[in-house]
């Protein structure tokens, strides 16, 4: 007679299936709130230190000037940090949580920051070409 595999181990072995292009896509609708809180704090601190530095209290922040371009590298890099800060802790951002989804290497090690940074870059060059690298993975 077999015995039944109660080893660790051996559970651990398994290949864990593939997250689903659907699960990733929700994900990333999900995590848009939290992210879209952050550029909202963002954009106000921009907004505040655009009328301290001088300029008329409704006045806007032209397109395409130095802090036009300052504010989008700081809501990338806030969402990068929210990205990368999540999967360092646990694995997941709150929008893979609900649909278990784990960021985790394959020898179970935590991944570096150097890493999680990359993978974030990549990521956001593979939405910018219209989500190639989410179809492909």
């Amino acid at each position: 007679m077999s015995r039944p595999v109660t080893d660790t181990a051996a559970a651990a072995e398994m290949p864990r299936p593939r997250a689903l292009l659907p699960w990733r896509l929700l994900a990333m609708a999900y995590d848009a709130l939290p992210v879209l809180a952050l550029w909202m704090l963002a954009g106000t601190v921009f907004t505040l230190a655009y009328t301290f530095s001088g300029h008329a209290q409704r006045e806007n922040i032209a397109p395409f000037s130095a802090w036009q371009w300052l504010l989008w590298m700081a809501c990338w890099l806030v969402t990068g940090g929210y990205a990368t800060a999540s999967w360092r802790r646990g694995g997941q951002t709150l929008g893979m949580r609900p649909w278990r989804l784990k960021l985790e290497s394959r020898d179970g090690a935590p991944l570096r920051r150097g890493q999680l940074w990359l993978r974030f870059a990549v990521a956001t060059l593979s939405l910018l070409l219209g989500g190639l690298g989410f179809w492909w993975a």
